[in-house]
């Protein structure tokens, strides 16, 4: 199987038209390309271009992670709008799913999170949110796109019509009190010691808080951001620091976010990570159960599971998968009328609360489980056996090699050699220089065995 979007045989022409947005917004390597002052100021000219909708004082909002480029990104931006005509409300370094928030709670235009999530320092991006909270659609990017290609003559505002820029200082406190709001009522996590790993990220300040707020017996570990060390050695790509944490601390459970907070990774009172898909058989059946979950149905992506696909069906939900990315699982949530969804990565998208993935909303589901049934993340927290799964990525140089014969003559022997129980996708990352390669089947030597000579034979394709 090659690629990542069942049903939208229009992608790769769709991926080829855009060339500035990516598969979460725009991304790439601070100071260079589409992320140096010129081109930032020339998007968010465009994009006010784009939200500028009749006479009234338009109002966008901006949020960033810890990244040093940050304090270089966010002025061009507020230059390209204020420019553009719209007022600008900078809200400092706070998580993704709080800008999803802000925006529609502050009846802003357009919301703006200034993050390369779980990428390192030296990357940078800018994600978009319409009225509604929710991800630009690609039809949108690419019209923002045609506009950057066109001259700004008489789209920049008058000297009279010039936006004005704000700082709303209370913005971390609001969305502390949006999380907390999220757990049931009536309960606490008094009694609860829990480990918490901010990846030196944009929600440092505010995930501590709102664990020690509703009772918990906290340790926080990555809340000293110095604007290079977001995501290094801490995070949930990297959860080794939290294991460790979590086994000295006696912890009852360990938090680990991503550099935005929009992704999160479990780790158990025996330091055992957990994958994403667990955490979601884990809120669907808590929700099922109790009659909540909508639709009859969770969305992921082609890249979870079968054990969790085996799982639910066992509890009568269907799993739909969609390309790999939040934002067409939230598009895939609207159109079902889910109201669970996410990704193996721990990026969870729960509608009764956000428009978009909330590590530390997710989390608290979690913890939910715990304090409410009284019972260990240990004994919680695998809820089905998953079919014997192998990821790899291969970095990427000058060449396509997906398009290389020897290639897909490889993937097409593999796919042989695997028979009807078990799959490969292949992809293109949407946020990095990588192919990465995912097999699926019922012995995991064998999968494993498979996923290394597929790496092998695109890692010499792409030389």
């Amino acid at each position: 199987m090659r690629g990542d979007e069942p049903g939208d045989p229009d992608l790769s022409a769709r991926k080829a038209e855009r060339k500035v947005f990516g598969t979460d917004g725009v991304r790439g390597l601070a100071n260079a390309g589409a992320m140096t002052p010129d081109s930032i100021l020339k998007i968010g000219i465009a994009v006010g271009r784009y939200f500028r909708n009749g006479a009234h004082r338009h109002r966008v909002v901006i949020g960033k992670d810890t990244r040093l480029s940050g304090y270089m990104i966010e002025p061009a931006l507020t230059a390209g709008f204020a420019a553009s005509g719209m007022d600008v409300f900078l809200l400092g370094p706070l998580p993704t799913p709080a800008m999803a928030m802000l925006t529609r709670s502050l009846r802003a235009d357009l919301g703006v999170m200034i993050s390369a999530s779980h990428n390192p320092y030296h990357d940078n991006g800018v994600k978009f949110f319409g009225p509604d909270g929710y991800k630009l659609s690609d039809t949108a990017e690419l019209e923002i796109e045609q506009l950057m290609s066109e001259s700004t003559d008489g789209a920049l505002a008058a000297p009279a019509d010039l936006g004005r820029v704000k700082r709303i200082d209370d913005a971390g406190a609001r969305y502390i009190e949006f999380a907390k709001n999220s757990f049931p009522r009536g309960l606490s996590l008094d009694g609860l010691r829990v480990v918490v790993d901010c990846a030196n990220g944009a929600a440092y300040r505010v995930a501590p808080t709102v664990l020690w707020e509703l009772g918990a017996d906290v340790k926080s570990i990555g809340v000293e951001p110095d604007g290079f060390n977001i995501n290094q050695d801490r995070g949930s790509t990297a959860t080794k620091a939290l294991q460790q944490a979590v086994m000295e601390y006696r912890a009852d459970l360990g938090i680990a976010l991503d550099g935005d907070a929009d992704r999160v990774a479990i780790v158990d009172d025996k330091g055992r990570l957990i994958e994403g898909d667990q955490i979601l058989a884990l809120i669907a059946r808590f929700l099922n159960s109790r009659g909540k979950l909508k639709g009859a149905a969770v969305v992921s992506t082609v890249m979870a599971n079968f054990g969790l696909e085996r799982y639910l069906g066992g509890l009568g939900v269907r799993l739909e998968r969609t390309k790999v990315g939040d934002r067409y699982v939230v598009e895939a949530m609207r159109a079902k009328g889910a109201n669970v969804g996410g990704e193996p990565s721990g990026h969870i998208i729960l509608s009764d609360y956000s428009t978009t993935g909330d590590g530390l909303v997710t989390a608290l589901q979690v913890l939910a489980v715990i304090a409410g049934e009284k019972v260990k993340a240990s004994e919680a927290l695998y809820v089905f056996t998953p079919t014997p799964q192998v990821n790899r990525n291969v970095r990427i140089r000058s060449v396509d090699p997906l398009e290389d014969i020897s290639v897909k003559n490889a993937v097409a022997a593999a796919e042989a050699s695997l028979g009807a129980f078990g799959r490969i996708v292949i992809r293109k990352s949407g946020t990095e220089p990588l192919v990465r390669v995912m097999a699926e089947g019922e012995d995991r030597r064998v999968v494993a065995e498979i996923v290394d000579r597929l790496c092998a034979v695109i890692d010499a394709a792409a030389r």
